[in-house]
């Protein structure tokens, strides 16, 4: 192992990331540097394509273009309007009800997209004018936005999840879709509890009871909506179809739906709405090979039998170990996008906790749910800036209140991290 090559590997990502260079960039220079150095001086640009190639050549992340193009479609059909309107007439006569809304409508919205900044964007463009003018505190309503807006990538269908599938090297899909719903719920309910104090506390303003008819009449106008769940994952789970056959089902079902049914999108919309998606798949799949050249040259020098060493040389008691990995997946998150985090960190991390007797699948869980922490934290949070540009607030009008947000999120995280049943229970109860 050449401790020049690990330096120039780390340092340049490092100095690349902090003068504002894209991080699918950042990923594959420092790669290059590092092959130009030591591994492979000569073919280092042919090997460094040769590596991104094969990493992207999986069906698994067929499913991801697919999501994708549903949550577009989605998210200018209408659905994230029904949703909240569903949610408003269950939660919105409670202390900080808006606040509530703004929440679970983020968590089933993000359940049918697998989208936070989908989320971010369309239930914070619809809640956060409401709460202001209903009088809650702006930079209170963006901070709910942004945290609630990644509990979509827990709870199924999630991108996310599918890339640590192919990361784990070949963890069920199926199982990890059905292990993100008790920590998603968690992580939702930690949110609420939080906002619900600080609403409380503020005095926010209590919204009408709505009668039991505009209640039922809500519920069945988001039903189809909520019937895409069911549709997906009950057809993962019958066996009826796989996670990348659900994901081109969920896009014909959701094409049905915002065309025909709710009649939001026209067939001259269509091509727009094509080329954003293909435009988002372009940079996640960007994203996920040059993560993967980056991989192979870890595993070329080593570098998770090294941290793993150091790790384990810290400690080998399962709580502290844990502790410190999520620790520093924290620190990572608050610099790296979740997709190469989850591509690079996977083959360093999964090792040292089976050593524990730690399920992949819990693992995967707690890794995701741990980085959607840092797509709220800057410099890179992609989720906290879309919720500060759709609320137009600076970043720093809005990190006051993220705090005890935040502390939610990583409660829901502990007890995620020291509970495996939490996550392994629906797997198990279903028989992955």
């Amino acid at each position: 192992m050449g401790i020049w090559e690990i330096l120039i590997l780390v340092v340049s990502f490092i100095i690349l990331i902090t003068v504002g260079v894209p991080i699918a960039y950042s990923i594959g220079i420092s790669s290059i540097l590092t092959m130009l150095v030591g591994i492979l001086p000569i073919p280092a640009l042919t090997t460094m394509a040769e590596r991104m190639a094969a990493g992207l050549d999986s069906f698994t992340l067929l499913a991801i273009p697919f999501f994708i193009l549903a949550g577009q479609l989605m998210n200018r059909g209408g659905v994230a309007t029904k949703l909240i309107d569903f949610a408003k007439s269950w939660v919105e006569m409670l202390p900080g009800g808006l606040a509530y809304v703004n929440i679970i409508a983020a968590m089933l919205f993000g359940a049918v997209s697998g989208s936070a900044a989908a989320a971010a964007s369309g239930i914070g463009g619809f809640m956060i004018p409401r709460m202001k003018e209903e009088g809650y505190d702006k930079p209170f309503s963006a901070a709910v936005n942004i945290t609630s807006a990644t509990t979509g990538l827990v709870i199924p269908p999630s991108n996310i999840l599918i890339v640590y599938s192919l990361a784990s090297g070949g963890v069920s899909i199926g199982a990890l879709f059905l292990a993100g719903y008790i920590p998603g719920i968690i992580a939702g309910l930690s949110l609420m509890a939080v906002a619900g104090f600080i609403a409380f506390k503020n005095d926010y303003p209590v919204g009408d009871r709505p009668s039991l008819k505009t209640m039922l009449f809500r519920f069945l106008d988001a039903l189809p909506s909520l019937f895409m769940i069911v549709l997906v994952i009950g057809g993962i789970i019958a066996g009826i179809f796989t996670a990348t056959e659900a994901s081109a089902i969920a896009v014909i079902y959701t094409l049905i739906l915002s065309v025909v049914f709710y009649k939001k999108i026209k067939i001259r919309d269509l091509p727009e709405i094509l080329l954003e998606s293909v435009l988002t798949t372009s940079i996640v799949m960007l994203l996920i090979g040059a993560s993967m050249g980056m991989s192979w040259i870890m595993s070329y020098e080593q570098i998770p039998q090294t941290v793993s060493a150091a790790i384990l040389s810290v400690s080998h008691n399962e709580i502290i170990v844990l502790l410190l990995i999520n620790l520093i997946l924290l620190f990572v998150g608050m610099f790296m996008d979740m997709t190469p985090a989850v591509l690079i960190f996977t083959p360093i991390f999964l090792p040292i906790v089976t050593q524990f007797g730690i399920d992949p699948i819990q693992f995967g869980i707690i890794m995701v749910l741990n980085l959607c922490i840092g797509l709220c934290t800057p410099p890179v949070g992609s989720v906290l800036f879309i919720g500060c540009s759709v609320a137009d607030i600076r970043i720093e009008e809005v990190v006051k209140p993220l705090i005890p947000l935040f502390v939610a999120m990583i409660v829901a995280l502990m007890l995620v991290t020291y509970i495996p049943q939490l996550s392994l229970w629906l797997p198990n109860l279903f028989g992955f």
